[in-house]
Protein backbone atom coordinates (compact mmCIF):
# COMPACT_ATOMS: atom_id res chain seq x y z
CA UNK A 1 0.00 0.00 0.00
CA UNK A 2 1.10 3.27 -1.00
CA UNK A 3 -0.61 5.08 2.04
CA UNK A 4 1.49 5.56 5.44
CA UNK A 5 0.17 3.44 7.98
CA UNK A 6 2.02 4.15 11.37
CA UNK A 7 1.20 0.68 12.97
CA UNK A 8 2.18 -0.79 10.14
CA UNK A 9 5.72 0.49 8.88
CA UNK A 10 7.24 -1.70 7.14
CA UNK A 11 8.85 0.34 4.44
CA UNK A 12 12.31 -0.14 2.98
CA UNK A 13 15.37 1.89 3.94
CA UNK A 14 18.69 2.21 2.71
CA UNK A 15 20.23 2.04 6.19
CA UNK A 16 19.45 1.51 10.09
CA UNK A 17 19.73 4.89 11.23
CA UNK A 18 16.60 6.67 8.92
CA UNK A 19 14.33 3.20 9.92
CA UNK A 20 15.11 4.25 13.53
CA UNK A 21 14.40 7.94 12.79
CA UNK A 22 11.37 7.00 11.13
CA UNK A 23 9.97 4.70 14.17
CA UNK A 24 10.77 6.72 16.95
CA UNK A 25 9.39 9.63 15.63
CA UNK A 26 6.22 7.82 14.86
CA UNK A 27 6.52 6.22 18.62
CA UNK A 28 6.29 9.43 20.07
CA UNK A 29 3.25 11.04 18.66
CA UNK A 30 1.99 7.36 19.36
CA UNK A 31 2.32 7.32 22.93
CA UNK A 32 1.50 11.17 23.48
CA UNK A 33 -1.63 9.94 22.09
CA UNK A 34 -4.58 11.49 20.44
CA UNK A 35 -5.96 13.42 23.41
CA UNK A 36 -3.13 15.05 24.41
CA UNK A 37 -2.57 16.23 20.80
CA UNK A 38 -5.28 17.54 20.37
CA UNK A 39 -5.36 19.42 23.66
CA UNK A 40 -2.19 20.98 23.30
CA UNK A 41 -3.79 22.48 19.66
CA UNK A 42 -6.43 23.69 21.35
CA UNK A 43 -4.83 25.14 23.90
CA UNK A 44 -1.98 26.38 21.96
CA UNK A 45 0.61 25.12 23.46
CA UNK A 46 4.24 25.57 22.19
CA UNK A 47 6.27 21.38 21.31
CA UNK A 48 8.57 21.77 23.88
CA UNK A 49 8.32 18.03 24.64
CA UNK A 50 8.82 17.29 20.78
CA UNK A 51 11.80 19.41 20.68
CA UNK A 52 13.39 17.94 23.75
CA UNK A 53 12.75 14.65 21.60
CA UNK A 54 13.95 15.86 18.92
CA UNK A 55 17.47 16.57 21.14
CA UNK A 56 17.70 14.09 22.76
CA UNK A 57 17.32 11.72 20.01
CA UNK A 58 19.96 13.61 17.29
CA UNK A 59 16.50 13.81 14.87
CA UNK A 60 17.34 17.34 13.37
CA UNK A 61 20.62 16.36 13.05
CA UNK A 62 20.38 13.67 11.61
CA UNK A 63 18.54 14.62 8.75
CA UNK A 64 19.42 18.34 8.26
CA UNK A 65 23.25 18.04 8.46
CA UNK A 66 25.16 17.31 5.08
CA UNK A 67 27.24 14.53 5.29
CA UNK A 68 30.89 16.44 4.89
CA UNK A 69 29.59 18.46 8.26
CA UNK A 70 28.08 15.85 10.80
CA UNK A 71 28.61 12.20 11.85
CA UNK A 72 28.42 9.25 10.36
CA UNK A 73 24.46 9.15 10.50
CA UNK A 74 23.96 12.21 8.71
CA UNK A 75 23.39 13.32 5.43
CA UNK A 76 20.89 16.05 3.71
CA UNK A 77 18.61 13.72 1.83
CA UNK A 78 15.65 14.58 0.00
CA UNK A 79 13.82 10.99 -0.65
CA UNK A 80 14.62 10.54 3.44
CA UNK A 81 13.37 14.06 3.94
CA UNK A 82 9.54 13.61 2.46
CA UNK A 83 9.08 10.55 4.34
CA UNK A 84 9.49 12.81 7.53
CA UNK A 85 7.82 15.69 6.41
CA UNK A 86 4.93 13.11 5.75
CA UNK A 87 5.19 11.77 9.20
CA UNK A 88 5.64 14.97 10.91
CA UNK A 89 2.48 16.29 9.19
CA UNK A 90 0.67 13.18 9.68
CA UNK A 91 0.08 14.11 13.20
CA UNK A 92 0.25 18.07 12.90
CA UNK A 93 1.09 20.92 11.05
CA UNK A 94 2.59 22.55 13.49
CA UNK A 95 5.27 19.96 14.55
CA UNK A 96 6.17 19.52 10.64
CA UNK A 97 6.65 23.36 10.68
CA UNK A 98 9.36 24.07 13.38
CA UNK A 99 11.12 21.57 11.02
CA UNK A 100 10.51 23.22 8.17
CA UNK A 101 11.65 26.63 9.12
CA UNK A 102 14.42 25.18 9.95
CA UNK A 103 14.98 23.98 7.35
CA UNK A 104 14.41 27.31 5.16
CA UNK A 105 16.74 28.77 7.91
CA UNK A 106 19.95 26.18 6.89
CA UNK A 107 19.30 26.78 3.34
CA UNK A 108 21.43 30.07 3.10
CA UNK A 109 23.96 28.50 5.37
CA UNK A 110 24.90 25.28 3.73
CA UNK A 111 24.67 27.17 0.64
CA UNK A 112 27.47 30.03 1.72
CA UNK A 113 31.25 29.89 1.24
CA UNK A 114 31.30 30.60 5.19
CA UNK A 115 32.52 27.74 6.86
CA UNK A 116 32.56 28.78 10.36
CA UNK A 117 28.52 29.10 10.21
CA UNK A 118 28.65 25.89 8.11
CA UNK A 119 30.37 24.50 11.50
CA UNK A 120 28.03 26.43 14.02
CA UNK A 121 25.30 24.98 12.33
CA UNK A 122 26.42 21.42 12.51
CA UNK A 123 27.16 22.00 16.51
CA UNK A 124 23.92 23.86 16.46
CA UNK A 125 21.85 21.11 15.31
CA UNK A 126 23.60 18.43 17.31
CA UNK A 127 22.88 19.98 20.43
CA UNK A 128 19.08 20.00 19.15
CA UNK A 129 18.59 23.72 18.42
CA UNK A 130 15.98 24.71 15.65
CA UNK A 131 16.64 27.65 12.80
CA UNK A 132 14.80 30.50 11.22
CA UNK A 133 14.50 31.95 7.75
CA UNK A 134 14.73 35.37 8.03
CA UNK A 135 12.84 36.59 4.63
CA UNK A 136 10.18 37.67 4.79
CA UNK A 137 8.62 41.55 6.10
CA UNK A 138 5.17 43.24 6.86
CA UNK A 139 5.05 45.71 4.62
CA UNK A 140 6.85 43.59 1.75
CA UNK A 141 6.33 39.96 2.13
CA UNK A 142 8.69 37.79 0.44
CA UNK A 143 9.11 40.23 -1.91
CA UNK A 144 13.11 40.88 -1.68
CA UNK A 145 13.09 43.79 -4.02
CA UNK A 146 11.19 45.79 -0.95
CA UNK A 147 13.27 44.49 1.93
CA UNK A 148 13.98 47.10 4.25
CA UNK A 149 16.56 45.34 6.59
CA UNK A 150 19.70 47.17 6.56
CA UNK A 151 23.36 46.46 7.16
CA UNK A 152 25.92 49.11 7.95
CA UNK A 153 29.84 48.33 7.32
CA UNK A 154 31.25 49.44 10.76
CA UNK A 155 34.77 49.13 9.32
CA UNK A 156 37.51 46.57 10.76
CA UNK A 157 35.17 43.45 10.02
CA UNK A 158 31.93 45.15 12.09
CA UNK A 159 28.58 45.67 11.12
CA UNK A 160 25.05 46.76 12.50
CA UNK A 161 22.18 45.87 11.60
CA UNK A 162 18.92 47.56 11.82
CA UNK A 163 15.21 46.61 10.57
CA UNK A 164 12.30 44.05 11.13
CA UNK A 165 10.92 40.73 10.13
CA UNK A 166 7.53 39.56 9.88
CA UNK A 167 5.73 35.60 9.38
CA UNK A 168 9.00 34.24 10.67
CA UNK A 169 8.76 30.97 12.27
CA UNK A 170 10.98 29.61 15.22
CA UNK A 171 11.46 33.57 15.53
CA UNK A 172 11.41 32.91 19.33
CA UNK A 173 13.53 30.21 19.85
CA UNK A 174 15.96 30.09 16.51
CA UNK A 175 19.66 30.45 17.65
CA UNK A 176 20.54 31.08 14.14
CA UNK A 177 18.27 33.17 11.96
CA UNK A 178 19.00 33.50 7.89
CA UNK A 179 18.35 36.84 7.64
CA UNK A 180 18.31 39.00 4.64
CA UNK A 181 18.98 42.50 4.13
CA UNK A 182 20.77 45.11 1.98
CA UNK A 183 23.94 46.92 2.78
CA UNK A 184 23.77 50.43 3.42
CA UNK A 185 26.18 51.83 1.26
CA UNK A 186 25.85 49.83 -1.61
CA UNK A 187 22.30 48.39 -1.84
CA UNK A 188 24.18 45.12 -2.70
CA UNK A 189 21.80 41.89 -1.15
CA UNK A 190 23.17 40.25 1.98
CA UNK A 191 22.54 37.43 4.27
CA UNK A 192 24.08 37.09 7.54
CA UNK A 193 23.16 35.02 10.75
CA UNK A 194 21.28 36.60 13.87
CA UNK A 195 20.60 35.01 17.37
CA UNK A 196 16.83 35.28 18.93
CA UNK A 197 18.72 35.27 22.01
CA UNK A 198 20.43 38.02 22.14
CA UNK A 199 19.63 41.38 23.53
CA UNK A 200 19.18 43.32 20.16
CA UNK A 201 17.32 41.05 18.95
CA UNK A 202 13.64 41.95 19.85
CA UNK A 203 10.83 39.34 19.98
CA UNK A 204 7.46 41.37 19.10
CA UNK A 205 4.47 38.82 19.01
CA UNK A 206 3.47 35.65 17.86
CA UNK A 207 1.56 36.77 14.65
CA UNK A 208 -0.70 34.05 14.70
CA UNK A 209 -3.00 31.99 17.10
CA UNK A 210 -1.29 28.25 16.92
CA UNK A 211 1.03 26.20 18.39
CA UNK A 212 3.82 27.41 16.41
CA UNK A 213 5.47 30.87 16.95
CA UNK A 214 4.92 32.59 13.45
CA UNK A 215 7.12 35.70 14.56
CA UNK A 216 7.39 39.56 14.24
CA UNK A 217 11.04 40.68 15.25
CA UNK A 218 13.09 43.84 14.98
CA UNK A 219 16.87 43.95 15.21
CA UNK A 220 17.96 47.65 16.66
CA UNK A 221 21.70 48.17 16.23
CA UNK A 222 22.49 44.54 16.41
CA UNK A 223 26.39 43.82 16.02
CA UNK A 224 27.21 41.62 13.25
CA UNK A 225 30.86 40.37 12.79
CA UNK A 226 32.49 39.11 9.61
CA UNK A 227 32.02 35.56 10.46
CA UNK A 228 27.89 35.80 10.45
CA UNK A 229 27.53 37.43 6.81
CA UNK A 230 26.58 33.85 4.76
CA UNK A 231 27.02 35.59 1.26
CA UNK A 232 26.49 39.20 -0.54
CA UNK A 233 25.60 40.43 -3.93
CA UNK A 234 24.01 38.11 -6.49
CA UNK A 235 24.61 35.00 -4.66
CA UNK A 236 22.72 36.06 -1.63
CA UNK A 237 19.97 36.79 -3.99
CA UNK A 238 20.11 33.12 -5.70
CA UNK A 239 20.35 31.44 -1.68
CA UNK A 240 16.45 32.99 -1.14
CA UNK A 241 15.19 31.70 -4.17
CA UNK A 242 16.83 28.06 -4.22
CA UNK A 243 16.44 27.62 -0.28
CA UNK A 244 12.80 28.11 -1.30
CA UNK A 245 13.61 25.37 -4.17
CA UNK A 246 14.77 23.07 -1.09
CA UNK A 247 12.90 24.06 2.15
CA UNK A 248 9.09 24.87 0.43
CA UNK A 249 9.18 21.60 -1.86
CA UNK A 250 7.77 20.02 1.73
CA UNK A 251 4.72 21.58 1.32
CA UNK A 252 3.76 19.01 -0.40
CA UNK A 253 4.63 16.27 1.76
CA UNK A 254 2.49 18.57 4.78
CA UNK A 255 -0.41 18.04 2.60
CA UNK A 256 0.23 14.15 1.86
CA UNK A 257 0.60 13.61 5.60
CA UNK A 258 -2.65 15.69 6.78
CA UNK A 259 -4.47 14.13 4.01
CA UNK A 260 -3.49 10.68 4.41
CA UNK A 261 -4.41 10.00 8.25
CA UNK A 262 -7.86 11.98 7.61
CA UNK A 263 -8.76 10.22 4.89
CA UNK A 264 -8.26 7.15 7.27
CA UNK A 265 -10.67 9.15 9.70
CA UNK A 266 -13.17 9.88 7.28
CA UNK A 267 -13.71 6.46 6.12
CA UNK A 268 -13.37 4.68 9.09
CA UNK A 269 -16.66 7.13 10.18
CA UNK A 270 -18.76 6.45 7.18
CA UNK A 271 -18.20 2.60 6.83
CA UNK A 272 -19.28 1.96 10.51
CA UNK A 273 -21.88 4.78 10.05
CA UNK A 274 -25.84 3.21 9.11
CA UNK A 275 -28.34 5.56 8.00
CA UNK A 276 -31.31 4.51 5.96
CA UNK A 277 -30.64 1.02 6.68
CA UNK A 278 -27.65 1.21 5.04
CA UNK A 279 -23.87 2.18 5.14
CA UNK A 280 -23.02 5.62 4.09
CA UNK A 281 -20.45 4.20 2.06
CA UNK A 282 -23.12 2.76 -0.16
CA UNK A 283 -24.90 5.89 -1.17
CA UNK A 284 -23.70 6.90 -4.67
CA UNK A 285 -22.58 10.72 -4.22
CA UNK A 286 -20.52 9.32 -0.98
CA UNK A 287 -18.98 6.63 -3.33
CA UNK A 288 -17.79 9.27 -5.83
CA UNK A 289 -16.78 11.73 -3.38
CA UNK A 290 -14.45 8.76 -1.32
CA UNK A 291 -12.93 7.34 -5.11
CA UNK A 292 -11.87 10.89 -6.09
CA UNK A 293 -10.63 11.77 -2.81
CA UNK A 294 -8.41 8.34 -3.14
CA UNK A 295 -7.46 9.08 -6.49
CA UNK A 296 -6.44 12.62 -5.89
CA UNK A 297 -4.21 11.39 -2.58
CA UNK A 298 -2.54 8.05 -4.60
CA UNK A 299 -1.73 11.02 -7.55
CA UNK A 300 -0.57 13.63 -4.92
CA UNK A 301 1.89 11.10 -3.37
CA UNK A 302 3.27 9.42 -7.08
CA UNK A 303 3.92 12.92 -8.25
CA UNK A 304 5.87 14.45 -4.82
CA UNK A 305 8.10 11.43 -5.30
CA UNK A 306 8.42 11.81 -8.53
CA UNK A 307 9.52 14.80 -8.38
CA UNK A 308 11.65 14.09 -5.01
CA UNK A 309 13.39 12.19 -7.96
CA UNK A 310 14.52 14.72 -10.06
CA UNK A 311 15.35 16.66 -7.15
CA UNK A 312 17.92 14.45 -6.53
CA UNK A 313 19.53 13.30 -9.99
CA UNK A 314 19.27 17.60 -10.56
CA UNK A 315 22.69 19.10 -12.27
CA UNK A 316 23.70 22.19 -13.96
CA UNK A 317 23.06 20.24 -16.85
CA UNK A 318 19.76 19.23 -15.86
CA UNK A 319 17.15 21.31 -14.43
CA UNK A 320 13.94 20.17 -14.92
CA UNK A 321 13.54 19.95 -11.11
CA UNK A 322 12.73 23.60 -11.73
CA UNK A 323 9.19 23.02 -13.15
CA UNK A 324 8.34 19.74 -11.15
CA UNK A 325 9.23 21.58 -7.50
CA UNK A 326 6.73 24.15 -7.58
CA UNK A 327 4.18 21.89 -9.04
CA UNK A 328 4.39 20.07 -5.68
CA UNK A 329 4.53 23.06 -4.14
CA UNK A 330 1.26 24.40 -5.80
CA UNK A 331 -0.49 21.41 -7.54
CA UNK A 332 0.16 19.47 -4.45
CA UNK A 333 -1.07 21.31 -2.03
CA UNK A 334 -4.45 22.48 -3.89
CA UNK A 335 -4.78 18.97 -4.54
CA UNK A 336 -4.56 18.54 -0.64
CA UNK A 337 -7.43 20.93 -0.10
CA UNK A 338 -9.94 19.05 -2.48
CA UNK A 339 -9.02 15.82 -0.63
CA UNK A 340 -10.30 17.70 2.53
CA UNK A 341 -13.13 18.75 1.07
CA UNK A 342 -14.08 15.85 -0.32
CA UNK A 343 -13.90 14.12 3.05
CA UNK A 344 -15.82 16.79 4.76
CA UNK A 345 -19.05 16.52 2.63
CA UNK A 346 -19.00 12.73 3.36
CA UNK A 347 -18.18 12.86 7.45
CA UNK A 348 -20.27 16.55 7.34
CA UNK A 349 -21.22 17.66 10.67
CA UNK A 350 -18.48 15.15 12.23
CA UNK A 351 -15.43 16.82 11.05
CA UNK A 352 -16.22 19.90 13.17
CA UNK A 353 -16.30 17.81 16.26
CA UNK A 354 -13.40 18.57 18.61
CA UNK A 355 -11.99 15.32 19.70
CA UNK A 356 -11.09 14.54 15.68
CA UNK A 357 -8.09 14.61 13.74
CA UNK A 358 -10.00 16.13 10.96
CA UNK A 359 -10.86 18.86 12.68
CA UNK A 360 -7.27 20.39 12.72
CA UNK A 361 -6.90 19.32 9.10
CA UNK A 362 -9.55 20.89 7.92
CA UNK A 363 -7.63 24.54 9.37
CA UNK A 364 -4.50 23.41 8.39
CA UNK A 365 -4.59 22.30 4.77
CA UNK A 366 -5.75 25.52 4.18
CA UNK A 367 -2.16 27.04 5.02
CA UNK A 368 -0.19 24.92 2.82
CA UNK A 369 -0.85 26.17 -0.44
CA UNK A 370 -0.39 30.10 1.13
CA UNK A 371 2.62 29.42 3.05
CA UNK A 372 4.06 29.54 -0.32
CA UNK A 373 2.96 33.21 -0.76
CA UNK A 374 0.33 32.44 -3.21
CA UNK A 375 -0.57 29.91 -5.39
CA UNK A 376 -0.01 32.48 -8.73
CA UNK A 377 3.46 32.70 -8.12
CA UNK A 378 4.31 29.81 -8.97
CA UNK A 379 1.85 29.42 -11.73
CA UNK A 380 3.19 32.52 -13.34
CA UNK A 381 6.64 30.71 -13.41
CA UNK A 382 5.58 27.20 -14.56
CA UNK A 383 4.07 28.88 -17.17
CA UNK A 384 7.78 29.91 -18.36
CA UNK A 385 8.61 26.26 -19.22
CA UNK A 386 5.77 25.97 -21.82
CA UNK A 387 7.16 26.68 -24.51
CA UNK A 388 10.36 24.13 -23.60
CA UNK A 389 7.95 21.55 -22.91
CA UNK A 390 5.87 21.00 -25.80
CA UNK A 391 8.17 22.20 -28.26
CA UNK A 392 11.73 21.60 -27.97
CA UNK A 393 12.62 18.39 -25.94
CA UNK A 394 16.05 17.49 -25.13
CA UNK A 395 17.90 14.36 -24.69
CA UNK A 396 18.65 13.12 -20.73
CA UNK A 397 19.73 10.47 -18.87
CA UNK A 398 16.67 7.66 -17.74
CA UNK A 399 15.95 9.10 -13.76
CA UNK A 400 15.35 6.01 -11.96
CA UNK A 401 13.50 5.92 -8.17
CA UNK A 402 16.29 7.46 -6.12
CA UNK A 403 15.80 5.97 -2.41
CA UNK A 404 19.24 5.45 -2.27
CA UNK A 405 21.52 6.75 0.58
CA UNK A 406 23.45 9.57 -1.07
CA UNK A 407 24.05 13.00 0.30
CA UNK A 408 22.10 15.87 -1.92
CA UNK A 409 25.01 17.93 -2.80
CA UNK A 410 23.77 19.85 -5.97
CA UNK A 411 20.94 21.82 -3.74
CA UNK A 412 23.37 23.61 -1.84
CA UNK A 413 25.09 24.58 -4.92
CA UNK A 414 22.39 24.95 -7.49
CA UNK A 415 24.08 28.21 -9.31
CA UNK A 416 22.42 31.54 -10.64
CA UNK A 417 18.13 31.89 -10.67
CA UNK A 418 18.08 32.95 -13.92
CA UNK A 419 17.62 31.52 -17.71
CA UNK A 420 14.57 29.38 -16.61
CA UNK A 421 12.89 29.89 -20.07
CA UNK A 422 16.68 28.01 -21.40
CA UNK A 423 15.51 25.21 -19.35
CA UNK A 424 14.67 22.05 -21.43
CA UNK A 425 12.84 18.49 -20.36
CA UNK A 426 12.35 15.08 -21.95
CA UNK A 427 9.68 14.29 -24.78
CA UNK A 428 6.53 13.59 -22.90
CA UNK A 429 5.46 11.94 -25.49
CA UNK A 430 6.67 8.51 -25.19
CA UNK A 431 5.66 8.64 -20.95
CA UNK A 432 2.13 8.71 -22.49
CA UNK A 433 2.30 6.51 -25.17
CA UNK A 434 3.97 3.85 -23.28
CA UNK A 435 0.21 3.47 -21.67
CA UNK A 436 -2.74 2.27 -22.80
CA UNK A 437 -5.92 2.21 -21.10
CA UNK A 438 -9.50 3.89 -21.68
CA UNK A 439 -8.83 7.30 -19.74
CA UNK A 440 -5.12 7.84 -20.53
CA UNK A 441 -6.03 7.51 -23.94
CA UNK A 442 -8.88 10.58 -23.96
CA UNK A 443 -6.66 12.31 -22.06
CA UNK A 444 -4.09 12.21 -24.49
CA UNK A 445 -6.32 13.64 -26.86
CA UNK A 446 -7.32 16.48 -24.72
CA UNK A 447 -3.20 17.04 -24.29
CA UNK A 448 -2.69 17.23 -27.72
CA UNK A 449 -5.66 19.97 -28.42
CA UNK A 450 -4.02 21.96 -25.88
CA UNK A 451 -0.79 21.67 -27.81
CA UNK A 452 -2.15 22.39 -30.78
CA UNK A 453 -3.45 25.30 -29.18
CA UNK A 454 -1.00 26.42 -28.14
CA UNK A 455 0.89 26.59 -31.54
CA UNK A 456 -2.12 28.16 -33.85
CA UNK A 457 -3.43 30.26 -31.60
CA UNK A 458 -1.05 31.49 -28.58
CA UNK A 459 -1.46 34.21 -26.35
CA UNK A 460 -1.63 37.61 -27.91
CA UNK A 461 1.11 40.29 -26.96
CA UNK A 462 -1.84 41.48 -25.01
CA UNK A 463 -3.14 38.25 -23.21
CA UNK A 464 0.51 37.80 -22.34
CA UNK A 465 0.26 40.85 -19.81
CA UNK A 466 -3.15 39.36 -18.67
CA UNK A 467 -2.23 37.59 -15.43
CA UNK A 468 -5.64 36.41 -15.31
CA UNK A 469 -5.69 34.86 -19.10
CA UNK A 470 -2.13 32.92 -18.53
CA UNK A 471 -2.86 31.68 -14.99
CA UNK A 472 -6.07 30.18 -16.49
CA UNK A 473 -3.51 28.62 -19.57
CA UNK A 474 -1.12 27.92 -16.63
CA UNK A 475 -3.49 25.39 -15.01
CA UNK A 476 -4.50 23.25 -17.88
CA UNK A 477 -0.26 22.74 -18.48
CA UNK A 478 0.31 22.03 -14.95
CA UNK A 479 -2.13 19.34 -14.96
CA UNK A 480 -0.62 17.42 -18.19
CA UNK A 481 2.81 17.65 -16.49
CA UNK A 482 1.32 16.25 -13.14
CA UNK A 483 -0.14 13.31 -15.27
CA UNK A 484 3.14 12.93 -16.71
CA UNK A 485 4.68 12.27 -13.57
CA UNK A 486 2.15 9.82 -11.66
CA UNK A 487 2.34 7.64 -15.23
CA UNK A 488 6.22 8.06 -14.57
CA UNK A 489 5.82 6.94 -11.38
CA UNK A 490 2.67 4.36 -11.59
CA UNK A 491 4.69 1.52 -12.79
CA UNK A 492 7.42 1.96 -10.01
CA UNK A 493 5.34 1.82 -6.99
CA UNK A 494 3.26 -1.52 -8.70
CA UNK A 495 -0.01 1.17 -9.10
CA UNK A 496 -2.85 -1.28 -10.61
CA UNK A 497 -3.86 -0.26 -14.26
CA UNK A 498 -7.62 0.00 -13.02
CA UNK A 499 -6.40 2.78 -9.87
CA UNK A 500 -4.12 4.34 -12.93
CA UNK A 501 -7.48 4.50 -15.46
CA UNK A 502 -9.19 5.99 -12.59
CA UNK A 503 -6.66 8.42 -11.70
CA UNK A 504 -7.26 9.77 -15.21
CA UNK A 505 -10.97 9.72 -15.05
CA UNK A 506 -10.50 12.52 -11.90
CA UNK A 507 -8.00 13.89 -14.57
CA UNK A 508 -10.04 14.73 -17.16
CA UNK A 509 -12.14 16.52 -15.29
CA UNK A 510 -9.99 19.00 -14.19
CA UNK A 511 -8.77 19.90 -17.37
CA UNK A 512 -12.24 19.92 -18.75
CA UNK A 513 -13.34 22.66 -15.64
CA UNK A 514 -10.00 24.22 -16.30
CA UNK A 515 -10.71 24.44 -20.21
CA UNK A 516 -14.31 25.85 -19.53
CA UNK A 517 -12.48 28.53 -17.24
CA UNK A 518 -10.27 29.47 -20.31
CA UNK A 519 -12.94 29.45 -22.35
CA UNK A 520 -14.54 32.20 -20.04
CA UNK A 521 -12.26 34.37 -20.07
CA UNK A 522 -12.99 37.97 -21.43
CA UNK A 523 -10.06 38.16 -23.87
CA UNK A 524 -10.56 34.55 -25.07
CA UNK A 525 -10.29 34.91 -28.80
CA UNK A 526 -12.77 32.69 -31.15
CA UNK A 527 -10.24 30.03 -32.18
CA UNK A 528 -9.34 29.70 -28.82
CA UNK A 529 -12.47 29.55 -27.75
CA UNK A 530 -13.15 26.37 -29.66
CA UNK A 531 -9.73 24.69 -28.62
CA UNK A 532 -11.50 25.02 -25.21
CA UNK A 533 -14.07 23.15 -25.89
CA UNK A 534 -12.92 20.61 -28.07
CA UNK A 535 -10.97 19.49 -24.71
CA UNK A 536 -14.04 19.43 -22.73
CA UNK A 537 -14.37 15.66 -22.32
CA UNK A 538 -16.20 12.67 -20.41
CA UNK A 539 -14.15 10.64 -18.90
CA UNK A 540 -14.84 6.52 -20.22
CA UNK A 541 -17.31 5.11 -17.32
CA UNK A 542 -16.80 1.40 -16.17
CA UNK A 543 -18.63 0.79 -13.23
CA UNK A 544 -17.05 -2.38 -12.94
CA UNK A 545 -13.66 -1.33 -12.22
CA UNK A 546 -14.98 1.38 -9.95
CA UNK A 547 -16.89 -1.03 -7.94
CA UNK A 548 -14.19 -3.30 -7.52
CA UNK A 549 -11.56 -0.53 -7.08
CA UNK A 550 -13.85 0.74 -4.04
CA UNK A 551 -14.33 -2.46 -1.90
CA UNK A 552 -10.50 -3.36 -2.74
CA UNK A 553 -8.80 0.50 -2.26
CA UNK A 554 -11.20 2.57 -0.66
CA UNK A 555 -13.74 0.48 1.94
CA UNK A 556 -10.89 -1.97 2.54
CA UNK A 557 -9.07 0.70 4.93
CA UNK A 558 -12.20 1.50 7.34
CA UNK A 559 -10.15 0.53 10.95
CA UNK A 560 -6.84 -0.20 9.13
CA UNK A 561 -5.79 2.86 11.57
CA UNK A 562 -6.25 4.85 14.47
CA UNK A 563 -4.12 6.97 16.78
CA UNK A 564 -3.36 5.65 20.22
CA UNK A 565 -6.27 7.50 22.47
Amino acid sequence: MIFLNPKAHDRYYPDERSREVMQKTIAFFENMGKRKLKDDDHERTWYQDFLDFVREERIFATMCTPSSYGADDCRWDTWRNCEFAEILAFYGLHYWYTWQVSVLGLGPIWMSENEDAKHRAAESLERGEIFAFGLSEQAHGADLYGSSMQLADEGNGKYLANGSKYYIGNGNKARMVSTFGKMTDNNDWVFFVSDSQHPNYHLKKNTVNVQSYVSSFSLEDYPIAESDILSRGPEAWDAALNTVNVGKFNLGWASIGICTHSFYEAITHAHNRVLYDKRVTEFPQVRQLLMDAYARLVAMKLVGLRAADYMRAASTDDRRYLLFNPIVKMKVTTQGEDVINHLWDVIAARGFEEDTYFEMAARDIRALPKLEGTVHVNIALIVKFLANYFFNPAEFPQVGRRDDDANDDFLFQQGATRGLGGIQFHDYRPVFDGVDLPNVNLFKEQLETFRTLCMEAPPSREQSKDVDFLLAVGEIFIVIVYAQLILENAKTYEIPDALVDQIFDVLIRDMSRYALALHSKPSATQEQMDGCLAMIKKPIVDQERFDALYEEHVTSLSGVYEMNP
